[in-house]
Parts: C-alpha cells; structure tokens; sequence
C-alpha cells in the first residue's frame, strides 16, 4: 500500500524533471477521451479503504484508489447506497478491475437516477488530492454545508486527472430503496417516448429513472414498498393517453442502462454520449440512422454506437447540435486525431489555462487527455 506523501514525492521529482505522468487508478477508463503521451504512469490504486464511515451522519470517506464494489457492500450492510448510480466501466471498456472512487469522482459519471438526485460531482462533499508539482492539499469537508475556501471539489470532479491527483474523497450518502418497479409504455418513435417521459418526470410521483429503448419508454419508481406500488398505479393513469403499459421487475434492465450494456455496441464499435435538450432527442436520432442509441436521463442523454469512423464523428458532432458530444470509447487512432469533447469558448478557455497554470504549472497531468495540448 502506498501513502498519500510517496505519491507527492512522486509527483514533485516529475515536476522537477517535467516529466508527464498518466494518472490512474486501475486504468478501467483509458480508452476514453483522448490517448494520454506520458513518460509512465501514476497509479492509485495501492492508495484504498475507507476511511471514515458514519450511517447516522451518511457521509463516508475513502482514498482514491478504493474499488467501488468495496464501498458499496460496506454501504448496502447499512442499507445505504452511492447516490448517483455510477456505472461500471468494464462493460464498455472491457477488463476485470472495477472502477475506484477516485476514477469515478475524477470523471465525474453517473447513471440514471442522476436525473433525480443529480450528478457524482453535486455529493462530493470534500476531497484530499496532490498538485501537478506535489502539493497536498484539501477542500470542503465532512458536512454538506461548509465554508472552507473555494469549491475545488467541483472543479477536480469531471477534470479528468488533469488538475490534480485525487487521494481521499469524502461524499454523501443515502438509505437504499426498499423496492424499485418500472413501468414500461410502448411508444411507436423517439418522439412519443420524450413526451411520456417528460410527463412521468414532469408529475408529482418521484421517478428515479427515465429512459427509451426498442420503442419503450422506461420509467422507474424507488422507496418503500407501499410507496412504490401507491405512486405506480396513480402514475399509470397519467401515463394512460401514452400508450400501453406494462409493470416490469427487473432490477437489472437499469444496471444495464446505467453501464451502456443497453446499447449492444459491437466490440469494434466506436461509443459516444451526447448530452442535449430531451426535446432535440428525436433530431438525434434522425440523423444518425445507421447509429445504435439508447436514450437516458428523460432523453437528454444518448448513447450513440456505430463505426470507428472520422465521418462517424463528425455525424455525431453534427447530431449535437447546440448540445455537447464526448467520444466515449473509440481506438486510439480515431481518439488521437479528433476533437473528443467540444472546442471551449475563448473566455473560458483562458479561465481554464489560468487554473491549469496555478494547479499544474508543469503540465504534467494527464496531458493532452481533454484536448490536444492541453
């Protein structure tokens, strides 16, 4: 096991040598964004275990490198659960190691349920993590509500290793659902599916998840039993003018969705998510017609799986619209000449430089990961 002050050590003689480092946990997502050119690799992943668990308070901390299923067996023996639903990457990336905390915070994914309760990134509460020239430092803390400095756990959440190296990472949690049911409403396009999942979403009954495939809309409904089964049939009639509804019990139809396993991408397919108004979802899907798609998130998320392609890419880019694209999975050939995510308005852009400078002056993180150059 490593500790949290060789990894500073580490990280300030790569520094002193500008030497750029990969940043890892145990690498579940390296085949996404863009090919990272590092000297070696920094990992994490000896960096692991809870730290501080408290039920009561539902706040538990671990060090970076922790396998997610670790923390969520400790949480399910107290009947809690992470609340964001992260996905497990091994089912688009492939490999036997589950993502740490650390890969999951950095990256900042969510599955489903962040269409109710909001993204990972929204239930970090505080984080420890190493600067590009070996640095410790650490932000926010153990209560929801803190004072302490600005908000880095925002910023490091969804950098992508680029900003600093994640070593602890305290967040919030909640009790698990008693009981979970879908209903299932066949819909004859894309667009009926929208419209059914934005009056489930739209109506006072707590739907926790809200996706489309195979002409079905999916709606999910969490929390005690009574409760579930009360809200399920009032949300039935709502649902009624949609089309027909069928009552589903199927715990794993979600952990599909929320992994992309949905999707039935081939192994030689190239994957993308799309980010966008629920309403722009049906244009989505008419123009990419030879895509595979899974919509989530009441349709402004969208999977999108089709061939490892330049012109693929720029059809999906295309798609987006005034929307964001993010090349999830692709061959590093493909991954190292494209833009991977969109290009940042100049304003922001030179925000971003600023911050890189002061986090990592050496830019030695994960360079080139996000954008080329960068």
């Amino acid at each position: 096991m490593i500790t949290e002050a060789a990894l500073a050590a580490d990280i300030a003689r790569a520094h002193a040598a500008r030497e750029p480092l990969l940043v890892e946990g145990h690498g579940t997502k390296r085949a996404m964004l863009r090919p990272v050119q590092a000297a070696r690799t920094l990992s994490t992943r000896g960096l692991s275990g809870i730290t501080l668990y408290k039920p009561a308070e539902l706040v538990i901390s671990a060090r970076a490198g922790t396998p997610i299923p670790e923390i969520e067996a400790a949480l399910a023996e107290k009947g809690q659960h992470i609340i964001a639903e992260p996905p497990d990457p091994r089912a688009i990336f492939g490999g036997d190691q589950p993502a740490t905390i650390g890969g999951i915070v950095a990256t900042n994914l969510s599955g489903p349920r962040r269409i109710a309760w909001g993204a990972m990134r929204d239930h970090v509460l505080g984080i420890r993590a190493i600067k590009g020239d070996g640095e410790i430092f650490r932000s926010g803390g153990r209560v929801l509500k803190n004072v302490t400095g600005l908000d880095l756990c925002k910023l490091l959440s969804g950098s992508h290793g680029t900003l600093g190296v994640l070593t602890e990472i305290t967040f919030k949690v909640l009790p698990a659902p008693e009981a979970s049911t879908t209903l299932a409403v066949t819909v004859p396009d894309i667009a009926a599916g929208v419209r059914a999942l934005s009056a489930a979403l739209g109506s006072p009954f707590g739907v926790s998840g809200a996706a489309i495939i195979n002409n079905r809309a999916l709606i999910r409904l969490e929390d005690f039993s009574e409760s579930v089964r009360y809200r399920a049939a009032k949300l039935r009639d709502t649902l009624a003018p949609h089309g027909d509804i069928t009552q589903l019990d199927d715990p794993g139809l979600w952990r599909d969705i929320r992994d992309g396993t949905a999707l039935a991408a081939a192994p030689d397919d190239a994957v993308w998510r799309i980010s966008a108004a629920p309403s722009a979802a049906p244009a989505i899907a008419a123009a990419l017609p030879n895509a595979k798609l899974l919509f989530d998130w009441g349709g402004g998320l969208v999977w999108v799986a089709g061939a490892a392609t330049s012109a693929m890419h720029q059809a999906v880019i295309a798609a987006a619209g005034a929307g964001t694209y993010t090349l999830f999975r692709a061959p590093d050939a493909l991954r190292g000449a494209v833009p991977v995510i969109p290009p940042e308005a100049a304003p922001l852009a030179a925000i971003g430089a600023r911050v890189k400078t002061v986090l990592d002056p050496a830019g030695i993180l994960n360079p080139g990961r996000m954008r080329a150059g960068a």
